[in-house]
């Protein structure tokens, strides 16, 4: 499905590459960093298999054997294979030998993506090839090749053109996100899977999971299981085996999944099940800064959040902060008084607070650009601060030695309906930062598809073809 709605991406990529004279040849995304190609075919065998002599890699949890299997299904996928009377098999693509470097299966940020893919019809029995560091620069190589292939209506078979084929890839940044927002409207497991698929197929590598909001907080939290009656409904919500499903899903597709929760703005549904985290009954955000029990709670989510999610990142918000709540409650009032902090400082006292509440669970922090535009240089210095009100701050935040992340909203929200795919493959993380020391500071970038207009009908036709665009940057 997402090679179809690609197509586009495909050819406006091939064209800025390569030129039109080389157009009908490029139909890899994202276009991988070195291609070689011929003027020659060949079909694929109707036995066509997974062969992984001499490789490191046992496979023992099945990912790269899915994967294959994964593939098959997108080669073959609404045709019918057709092989009729005697076929000499010598001539045909056996099938794919994949060598895997690494014995480990860990997906953690910043692990070796690269991979080699070779096509040679020399010698019998012919195999197309990937070598690959790790399973998970296998897995893009078998997508790759998975690009190479279609179906052929006039021989009925599956053909592989351009051979020999010599690729060699590693994606240009460590972090390829795509967010999507469960608050706003939720989204059943299996539309997130297909999400997930979908990211696979463009060698996205990070889900950017928006979990909770002020509108509805559907995620189940063990530690203070009130929580998710701000969920829309009982039928609205995710248990943290859900959770732990989706984590398990992307990984075995090479996604990390970074989980958000949005402190202390964007926090209204907390207190349906806890009030006594709003300032008050008619002023419900942010959070309560001036209470033990806000940060005892933040505490046991994010201890809850520690034994799901295992991205070393978590994204703690901080964005759209109106501290006129706690300004207008007397005894927050009252308490900013003893504390002697204005509004000001008790946002960044909250935000400071909560960072070293999550590092003490494990995690490094993100946190959207609000907070270092207020006080970026008081941030813990291994924050990683998202970019997205617009362009110039990836350029201040690595000046400061701090990490980034971008998602400038003029050209990677999904939401904006009028940014358009161009747009999206356009857009420059790195604009402006011409010094090598601080472009290894910029982690890459991720396009946003917030909820508030969409919901499980229209999700995929939103986020695709645009957010394959981003991915080829």
């Amino acid at each position: 499905m997402i090679w179809g709605t690609i197509f586009l991406c495909l050819v406006f990529q091939a064209i800025l590459v390569f030129g039109v004279q080389d157009l009908k040849n490029l139909n890899i995304w994202p276009m991988p960093k070195s291609v070689e190609y011929g003027d020659k075919s060949i079909f694929l065998s109707k036995n066509f298999h997974l062969m992984t002599n001499g490789s490191k890699y046992l496979d023992k949890d099945g990912i790269l054997k899915d994967g294959f299997t994964r593939l098959l299904d997108v080669l073959t996928a609404n045709n019918v294979i057709e092989y009729v009377g005697k076929v000499d098999e010598s001539v045909l693509l056996q099938g794919i030998h994949v060598v895997v470097n690494s014995e480990s299966d860990e997906l953690q940020y910043d692990i070796d993506e690269s991979y080699k893919l070779y096509i040679h019809p020399e010698g019998s029995p012919i195999y197309a090839n990937i070598e690959a560091a790790t399973v998970y620069g296998a897995l893009h190589g078998l997508q790759t090749f998975s690009q190479l292939c279609h179906f052929n209506l006039k021989s009925r078979k599956l053909i592989v053109n351009q051979i020999p084929w010599t690729i060699t890839d590693q994606p240009r940044f460590s972090y390829r996100g795509l967010l999507i927002d469960t608050s706003r409207h939720y989204q059943p497991l299996p539309m997130i899977k297909k999400v997930i698929d979908s990211m696979a197929y463009a060698k996205l590598n990070v889900l950017h999971w928006h979990i909770v909001d002020k509108q509805s907080f559907p995620l189940e939290i063990p530690s203070y299981p009130k929580l998710w009656n701000g969920a829309y409904s009982l039928t609205e919500r995710y248990t943290m085996a859900a959770a732990a499903e989706i984590v398990s899903y992307a990984k075995r597709r090479g996604i990390n999944v970074l989980a958000e929760l949005d402190v202390p703005g964007h926090a209204e549904s907390w207190g349906v099940g806890y009030p006594a985290l709003w300032p008050s009954k008619n002023c419900t955000e942010p959070l309560d800064v001036s209470s033990d029990f806000t940060f005892k709670l933040i505490d046991g989510v994010l201890s809850d959040f520690s034994k799901t999610f295992k991205y070393k990142f978590v994204h703690l918000g901080g964005d759209e902060v109106d501290t006129s709540c706690w300004s207008s409650t007397p005894r927050i009032q009252k308490w900013l008084k003893q504390q002697g902090l204005n509004e000001s400082q008790a946002y960044e006292y909250f935000v400071l607070k909560a960072q070293k509440i999550a590092v003490s669970h494990g995690f490094e922090v993100i946190n959207w650009e609000e907070t270092f535009n207020h006080f970026g240089s008081k941030l813990d210095r291994k924050t990683v601060v998202h970019n997205w009100l617009g362009g110039g701050v990836a350029e201040q935040v690595v000046e400061a030695g701090l990490r980034c992340i971008v998602s400038n909203q003029d050209k990677w929200y999904l939401d904006h309906l009028d940014a358009t795919w161009d747009m999206f493959y356009m857009n420059e993380p790195l604009t402006n930062i011409t010094k090598p020391e601080q472009q290894k500071l910029v982690l890459g970038g991720e396009v946003c598809m917030w909820g508030e207009t969409i919901d499980g009908s229209d999700i995929e036709q939103t986020i695709w073809p645009r957010a394959a665009a981003a991915a080829g940057t």
